[in-house]
């Protein structure tokens, strides 16, 4: 399948996830895991790579929402970009930076959405922390 340019970034796509977006970051940061395990595929292909797991599969990414702890999960978004294909595949990418005291941790995030009959869901996500310094 090819997709002409014409596809790429259809403005109203794009306005759909986009609005998706800030639901998915306040779930995050508020450690609600119901509402960030109903924004990710229930499936056992789904993928999570974080900064210090890899977890295949909607039980790994649950397990691990549940027993991460709910402290110091603000952030702060410094970039973020989506570019949709078609009407259904979208990519989320973005930059973050993480305060703990004195020190400032910078981040990077990226997501593919892709919309089933049931709405948009996370298939594929990675975060990771660039090098202090």
């Amino acid at each position: 399948m090819t997709i002409p340019q014409a596809d790429v970034n259809i403005p109203e796509i794009v306005a759909e996830v986009c609005a998706l977006y800030p639901r998915y970051e306040e779930a995050l940061v508020s450690n609600d895991v119901a509402t960030l395990m109903e924004m990710f595929w229930s499936s056992t292909d789904v993928v999570r790579f974080g900064a210090t797991e890899n977890l295949h599969g909607i039980e790994e990414i649950l397990a691990f929402r549940q027993a991460r702890p709910a402290a110091n999960l603000a952030r702060a978004v410094q970039r973020l970009d989506v570019v949709t294909f078609g009407r259904d595949t979208a990519s989320v990418t973005l930059e973050f930076e993480r305060r703990s005291g004195d020190r400032v941790r910078r981040g990077r995030q990226s997501q593919l959405w892709v919309r089933f009959p049931f709405g948009w869901r996370i298939v594929s996500a990675h975060v990771s922390l660039l090098p202090e310094g």
